[in-house]
């Protein structure tokens, strides 16, 4: 602060902020993750899924992470 390098942003509607610092806390975000993503069929914060979205890589790149992990779920939702 004293060297005016502070920066703060409001976040809006859909951004939660969730601390994680104890075990209880950690547990608390962690099913609060889980209970979005199965609810809303939607990963959070998915490198693979974002970078699709900005344009940054193609739908055949994506194709292509994807069998990195096709025998999983997140395989499947990256499909």
């Amino acid at each position: 602060m004293k060297q005016s390098n502070l920066y703060s942003e409001i976040l809006g509607r859909g951004f939660a902020w969730i601390d994680a610092g104890t075990n209880q806390s950690y547990l608390d975000a962690s099913n609060f993750v889980y209970t979005i993503e199965k609810r809303q069929g939607l990963k959070i914060s998915c490198p693979e899924e974002i970078a699709f979205k900005k344009g940054w890589i193609s739908s055949e790149k994506l194709f292509d992470l994807s069998q990195r992990f096709i025998k999983s779920d997140y395989g499947k939702y990256l499909l």
